[in-house]
């Protein structure tokens, strides 16, 4: 939902149409934490914490060496308490383009198992100012802010530096006078030489400077991730 001075976020009979009421479910999302796609994470608004349980901060293969210490305990059903292996900040991002929030969150891990990966308690929630209906099942926040777009300070004008190669051309300002802007045209064409139009024309140049690699371990064998929906101009590209 686009974000105003004042956003409203509603609920409409329409988004619960997918369930089956009555219901008593728990508000179960998956969200990208770090570089994986982390499913049965626990939206707990009772929570006063984010919870990462072991199991899944270890195959999230994170340095054990990132997690901080801390001596705040976990009290669970009943009582007993449960000490964390330390806190650990880890970028999440919730929801698809364009339509998502990217924060940092600091996860208390817990060596624990449950039947969830994670959980999101209210703090997060807070400032991502979160709208929770467990009837509905879903839950809305802002997800754009207010930018200043930067204008230009001036016009360009296209200019041809070859005529009998007419994808040759390069821009120019159209602020300085037209005396400045004729030398600077017959600079550029006399100079086209300095051009790379293509790959043939960069000879020399050693490909470990524009080779492309994937700097990972041949050991661990690839993750499927989920498809990703890109803004129209980039998926046309």
């Amino acid at each position: 939902m686009a974000r105003i001075d004042n956003p409203i976020i509603r609920f409409s009979e329409e988004n619960a149409r997918r369930l089956h009421h009555p219901h008593d479910y728990a508000l179960v999302i998956s969200i990208q934490i770090g570089d994986y796609n982390t499913h049965r994470v626990l939206v707990d608004n009772g929570s006063l914490a984010n919870i990462l349980y072991y199991p899944a901060f270890q195959q999230m293969n994170i340095e054990r060496e990132r997690l901080i210490p801390t001596n705040a305990p976990l009290v669970r059903f009943g009582g007993t308490r449960v000490h964390s292996l330390g806190v650990v900040t880890i970028s999440v991002t919730v929801s698809d383009y364009p339509q998502q929030i990217t924060k940092d969150i600091t996860f208390l891990v817990v060596d624990w198992s449950l039947a969830y990966n994670a959980i999101l308690g209210r703090p997060t929630l807070n400032s991502w100012k979160d709208v929770t209906s467990t009837y509905h099942l879903m839950m809305k926040f802002p997800t754009e802010e207010h930018r200043t777009v930067a204008e230009p300070v001036e016009r360009l004008e296209e200019v041809l530096l070859n005529d009998s190669k007419p994808k040759w051309t390069t821009k120019i300002g159209t602020l300085a006078s037209p005396p400045v802007r004729q030398a600077l045209i017959s600079f550029l064409r006399e100079n086209q030489d300095v051009f790379a139009w293509s790959h043939e024309n960069m000879p020399g140049i050693d490909p470990s400077v524009i080779v492309h690699k994937l700097n990972i371990s041949p050991s661990f064998p690839p993750v499927h991730q989920k498809k990703r929906v890109f803004a129209q101009e980039r998926t046309a590209v």
